[in-house]
């Protein structure tokens, strides 16, 4: 548990509004339409998205376990007030686990993967209690997924009310967005990124479709669902983690002893691997030779038998024996003194994923080409507005992440595929899919002091156009 759970006590009144949501659950005023149970089958479409099938999940307002039930994981559970609500929940779904408490008084045992907050928010007598709670059932990786309506849509919903196709509703609050970021960082949560979903929150063939997964994405403001995941607050790693920095090395001769030379020691630990791919130089060689000269360095070597800087990443994180895995290409235009900027992010838990940006500070003139410089601006744009956090740039070569991340990762690599050449998408994509918190570290770039660029502008700059395409159609279009 990250922090003790709140030691509040719910007012009368509180105590007063949850009887009373109660009691209206219980009442067959609140059974659900056809169109209600629509609409959660379409949050259920996208809340598959952002959860492995192998997790554990906990929704809080459960309801007769609609959500639930049509939700992939391997273990359910669902809490609510309403017993009679729960009968259903557990008709329908007899292998979940149900019980009636509310999430202001949270009392479980054991700890949650994914805690589920949907459409409940507004119906809560005390918001900061039910998300303070939530800490005795999360551990550091846990992610809590929130939904809510988007104002805008409030007299929508009272026409749908009054009409008859929207179940009625008891009293309850109506909180924007800030509402629930202010709410979320009171009570030790850390926003990983907001997204809004769900144009037309009805299931209608051909409708539905065109409207939720075609225009949703570029008409955000107008979404129904406002789709919220944060993590607990992080706590700095005790003891200091050890580190694994893979340094992809195509010919790089001249760059190589330098490497050693200029890497700090990091953490408890700090691993070199050198992994050569297919040079024509005698880099190799060079390898070899500083491998032997410096005794005293914990450094591994490897020839990669594929081709491509992400087969070389992929094969170093292989051999890899740190807690925090680092890429530090061999050019060393992203000058090796800078990476404790990005241990520092990760060991502290500030950052899941650290990605270095080159386009904050100036850089040396010969650096980056112009045109170069303002394609990589324009992928920055795209790709955050793909992955719903701010990175600005995706093309730098350092990433940081831990090794549990990154083999989770791995593991969940057949959602995308191996389509990434680079290693830089894999990661970043695999990174937005299992909602870890991505953060950029400015660094200064400098000129190569040795070689020339392995980065062919044409032909590499036509791939990427195709990964945000591929990235667009599984990340945001779906």
């Amino acid at each position: 548990m990250l922090m003790p759970p709140s030691t509040f006590t719910l007012s009368a009144l509180s105590q007063e509004h949850l009887q009373g949501t109660a009691a209206f659950f219980d009442s067959p005023a609140s059974a659900l339409t056809g169109a209600a149970r629509s609409y959660r089958r379409l949050l259920a479409e996208y809340y598959n998205l952002l959860i492995p099938a192998d997790a554990s999940v906990l929704e809080i307002g459960c309801g007769d376990g609609e959500l639930l039930a049509h939700l992939r994981a391997s273990r359910k559970t669902g809490i609510d007030l309403s017993a009679a609500q729960l009968a259903r929940a557990r008709a329908r779904l007899p292998d979940a686990t149900f019980l009636q408490q509310s999430g202001e008084a949270l009392d479980l045992p054991g700890t949650f993967d994914v805690i589920i907050v949907s459409d409940t928010l507004n119906f809560a007598a005390d918001v900061e209690q039910l998300l303070s709670r939530l800490h005795s059932v999360a551990t550091p990786q846990t992610r809590l997924l929130i939904n809510f309506h988007n104002n805008l849509w409030h007299p929508l919903f009272a026409v749908a009310g009054w009409l008859g196709v929207q179940s009625r509703q008891p009293q309850s609050s109506w909180l924007s967005r800030h509402d629930v970021d202010s709410l979320l960082d009171l009570s030790g949560w850390a926003g990983i990124k907001t997204q809004a979903r769900l144009l037309w929150p009805v299931r209608t063939p051909l409708l539905a479709p065109l409207c939720n997964r075609l225009l949703a994405p570029l008409f955000p403001w107008a979404c129904c669902s406002i789709f919220t995941i944060a993590r607990p607050r992080p706590i700095p790693a005790v003891p200091p983690p050890s580190v694994s920095v893979v340094i992809p090395a195509r010919n790089e001769a001249g760059n190589i002893e330098a490497a050693v030379l200029r890497t700090p020691a990091m953490g408890s630990r700090t691993e070199l691997i050198f992994v050569e791919g297919n040079s024509t130089d005698h880099t190799w060689a060079e390898i070899q030779r500083v491998k032997a000269a410096y005794p005293e360095r914990d450094i591994k070597i490897l020839q990669q038998t594929g081709r491509g800087k992400g087969d070389a990443v992929r094969a170093g994180y292989a051999v890899a024996t740190g807690d925090i895995l680092m890429i530090l290409d061999a050019d060393l235009t992203m000058p090796p003194e800078e990476l404790p900027k990005f241990y520092s992010a990760v060991a502290s838990g500030r950052a899941e994923f650290a990605n270095g940006c080159r386009l904050v500070y100036p850089m040396e003139k010969q650096a980056m080409q112009f045109l170069n410089m303002i394609a990589n601006h324009c992928f920055g744009h795209a790709f955050s507005w793909l992955l719903g956090q701010r990175v600005k740039d995706t093309l730098c070569g350092t990433k940081v992440l831990s090794r549990a991340h990154y083999d989770r990762i791995a593991a969940n690599r057949a959602y995308f595929g191996d389509f990434d050449p680079f290693g830089d998408f894999d990661l970043l994509f695999g990174a937005d899919k299992l909602n870890l918190k991505i953060v950029d570290i400015p660094i200064r770039y400098r000129e190569r002091t040795y070689g020339s660029t392995n980065i062919h502008r044409w032909s590499h700059g036509w791939l990427l156009l195709r990964m945000v395409a591929f990235a667009a159609r599984k990340l945001k279009f779906v």
